[in-house]
């Protein structure tokens, strides 16, 4: 029971943080794009970087493929793991929301692993 606790307390708070980002890139570009601008990415990406945070949290929460849930946890590492060297390379002081991402993200995945992936009970 509580490593189904840990699992969806885990992967709700990435879920929410990504689809609360998304929102952000549709609504707020412009902030989105100054940011992006100040971390040295470009602002082309913030539209299909937004679908596809969408897209990974679908792929992670319905479990249709097992294979694509993978990919999902594999690109949103790569995003935490940039956002965060992006905020720490521009001395920002703002890294830290996506070094706790970076962990709920790890504990969600071992979790995942653990719950879904051993023998049918």
């Amino acid at each position: 029971m509580t490593d189904k606790i840990i699992y969806w307390a885990t992967t709700g708070l990435v879920c929410l943080f990504m689809l609360f980002s998304a929102t952000m890139y549709f609504l707020n570009h412009e902030m989105v794009a100054e940011t992006f601008l100040r971390l040295g990415y470009p602002t082309y990406v913030i539209y299909p970087l937004a679908i596809a945070k969408i897209l990974a949290v679908v792929a992670i929460l319905t479990k249709k493929s097992a294979l694509l849930k993978e990919w999902a946890y594999a690109g949103l590492f790569f995003d935490f793991v940039l956002a965060c060297s992006g905020h720490i390379m521009a001395n920002d002081g703002e890294y830290m929301g996506s070094a706790v991402a970076i962990v709920l993200l790890i504990v969600s995945r071992i979790y995942d692993h653990k719950l879904f992936s051993g023998p049918a009970e």
